[in-house]
């Protein structure tokens, strides 16, 4: 049995990774996915990481741990590997920083720019019915993490492995397979599917995720 803990990206809830976690679960596994205190301007990315480990805690055995981040999850996941012993890192159409890097300053280094001439960057490839429920539960994000240093000293000691969307108009797939190269050296696994899969590829994502626990 393994022990899947699952971050959210910027903007939104664990509800994310709802048809995930009943994937998995439904496999014989046990998922954690608590919110993140998002729109606390005084959070700091520990705090954030902090919340997931302490949703960790209780329902950890002798299970493998596997930590799951979403895009800017991807800040978060390291970190939460590191303070709960992780044994897997997956990280899910993410931001990738470096030691010492915010957030902002990842954007200018890797040349990302916003897709503002796209209508629908996050849920174009969701059911309507589920990317309306999606849209409903966003909430505001504060900008206090955009400039804090990533504090870890370097990638967790960790096999890491890395999901991208074929079809993300979000961040790009040319753009993420180079951040992916340049900065974990490891080459993306891919999915045909846009920036939030955990929505629209639900039982795709899952059984990759299982195809690195069971690797």
């Amino acid at each position: 049995m393994t022990l899947y803990a699952l971050i959210h990206g910027a903007s939104d809830v664990g509800w994310y990774w709802h048809l995930v976690e009943r994937e998995l679960q439904a496999r014989g596994h046990r998922t954690v996915a608590p919110d993140l205190p998002i729109g606390d301007d005084q959070a700091t990315l520990t705090d954030h990481a902090r919340v997931v480990v302490d949703a960790i805690e209780p329902l950890r055995r002798e299970d493998e741990l596997v930590v799951v981040g979403q895009s800017w999850g991807g800040y978060i996941a390291p970190i939460v590997a590191r303070l709960a012993k992780a044994d897997r890192l997956v990280l899910v159409c993410p931001m990738i920083p470096r030691p010492g890097e915010s957030a902002d300053e990842m954007w200018e280094v890797t040349g990302w720019t916003f897709p503002a001439d796209e209508p629908d960057a996050f849920y174009h490839d969701v059911a309507p019915a589920l990317a309306a429920e999606a849209s409903s539960k966003e909430r505001a994000h504060s900008e206090a993490t955009s400039g804090e240093p990533w504090q870890l000293d370097a990638w967790p000691d960790v096999p890491t492995h890395v999901i991208i969307g074929l079809d993300d108009r979000f961040f790009r797939p040319d753009w993420l397979r180079g951040v992916v190269r340049d900065r974990l050296g490891i080459e993306p696994d891919e999915l045909p599917s846009g920036h939030t899969p955990a929505l629209s590829r639900p039982r795709q994502l899952a059984e990759l995720l299982e195809s690195y626990r069971s690797g």
